[in-house]
């Protein structure tokens, strides 16, 4: 019996054989280790002192965990009624694990923006060319005018989650769906700041 062997299809390929056609030698897998990796590493306080003393609950905060020359890691709170706005990573990779509370991700489909939520635990990964807008997702939104008491949890408690992107952000562009369904680009900012 003769058996021929023939190349396995790309996406069966090793990582490391496939490096040379992505940005970077890091997969969306491996950045969904790593975030998870680095929420446990948070929730051990292995970053307490990057902290702050007191959450703010209206301007959104972040604090780099790690930075290589191709990874960078990044703890960012979320705040009520805040969004990132439409946008993508230019040519990074990127994931994410929620660590507290939960997000509400819309993203750009072809033709549409879907939603999905994104709750304690919960990962996502960005491909390129991944097009969305990240905001908190509250059961009950907390507004200044509420009455009720603003030492309320939904205002101590932080959203919490931890990103990954390789190679480092070093750029992001903002998008508008228009009237006839597609996406147009708003501007691109020059960035290493995650969004």
């Amino acid at each position: 019996m003769t058996t021929t062997l023939r190349r396995p299809e790309p996406r069966f390929e090793p990582a490391h054989a496939r490096s040379a056609n992505l940005p970077t030698r890091w997969r969306p897998a491996d950045l969904l280790r790593i975030t998870d990796q680095g929420v446990a590493d948070v929730l051990d306080g292995a970053y307490d002192h990057l902290l702050p003393e007191r959450w703010d609950p209206v301007e959104r905060w972040a604090a780099r965990l790690d930075a290589t020359d191709d990874l960078d890691v990044w703890l960012i709170s979320w705040t009520p009624d805040r969004s990132t706005e439409l946008h993508d990573h230019a040519g990074s990779l990127g994931a994410l694990t929620v660590l507290t509370g939960s997000l509400r991700e819309y993203r750009w489909i072809g033709n549409r923006l879907a939603l999905r939520i994104l709750g304690a635990g919960d990962q996502a990964a960005f491909p390129l060319g991944w097009v969305h807008d990240v905001q908190r997702h509250d059961a009950v939104a907390v507004r200044p005018d509420d009455t009720r008491d603003v030492a309320s949890a939904d205002i101590i408690t932080p959203t919490l989650s931890v990103h990954a992107y390789s190679p480092p952000l070093t750029a992001m562009s903002f998008y508008a769906v228009t009237d006839h369904a597609t996406l147009r680009r708003t501007r691109t900012e020059l960035t290493d700041q995650p969004e």
